[in-house]
């Protein structure tokens, strides 16, 4: 039976290029339908929750027309008012009365998707969107996944992390609202938060990222307390600063690796 070693592919989808970077090695006649399955389920997700498309389900929900009650829908729509109450309101889907979960649904339709992948036996790969990376499984044999993580105001690699599974998401490189007082934040370069869960960590560096300088920082912290996700903050002129857990990931195991 032929098998590949592993295979990639990149698509335009939700306005980007996605990338799905599969290396474990299955038979010819499961991987092309693994990845059209794995684009066909991004689409999917563009074409519901696009707050842009008219005849998307958020699109119908924001100009009070009947939606399809999707378990799927209910899902993101109440994990964001979870995550709204965690961040005292600074992660926001829904600001005067128009409902836009952008700063969750990319990193949680790359996590259902990774895990789908491991459910069909791939289970080393690494997802790619933009600014939010999931990566399971090992980049080689006994490889962890090497991912840089970009500066996106700058366009330079800032720090590497190595893991073997991890969710990793970037704000900064599009403005973003403060929704206690509808302005564009700009206090800050860039959050990364880093953690087991990509949709969560999408939504958690969208909040911080929203803080600003003063309350970003403590808020890192008290996340990193509570439990698995660590933040990397770029200030406006360039500082780095990071909770201690985020060292496990980018500290002796890059020098390991170099």
């Amino acid at each position: 039976m032929t098998t590949f070693p592993g295979s990639a592919r990149v698509e335009m989808v939700m306005g980007m290029p996605v990338s799905v970077d599969i290396r474990t090695a299955l038979p010819v006649r499961e991987m092309t339908p693994l990845l059209d399955d794995a684009f066909s389920w991004l689409r999917w997700v563009e074409d519901t929750f696009s707050p842009v498309r008219e005849d998307s389900q958020i699109g119908r929900l924001n100009r009070g027309q009947t939606i399809k009650q999707i378990p799927e829908l209910i899902e993101v729509l109440h994990r964001c008012d979870e995550i709204s109450q965690a961040t005292d309101g600074y992660f926001e889907a829904r600001i005067n009365g128009v409902t836009d979960p952008s700063g969750y649904i990319k990193g949680w339709a790359l996590e259902r998707l990774s895990r789908a992948l491991v459910n069909a036996g791939a289970g080393d790969h690494r997802i790619s969107a933009g600014e939010d990376i999931r990566v399971r499984g090992s980049a080689a044999p006994g490889k962890r996944w090497r991912v840089g993580i970009r500066d996106p105001r700058k366009d330079v690699i800032r720090k590497v992390v190595f893991a073997h599974d991890l969710g990793i998401a970037t704000s900064g490189g599009a403005p973003i609202v403060n929704p206690h007082t509808g302005a564009v934040e700009e206090g800050l370069g860039s959050v990364t938060v880093i953690g087991p869960d990509l949709g969560q960590a999408d939504a958690y560096a969208t909040a911080i990222y929203a803080m600003g300088p003063m309350l970003s920082r403590r808020f890192a912290a008290d996340l990193a307390a509570a439990g698995p996700y660590q933040t990397m903050i770029i200030t406006r002129d360039g500082q780095e600063v990071s909770t201690p857990g985020f060292a496990e990931f980018s500290g002796s195991e890059a020098r390991m690796a170099g």
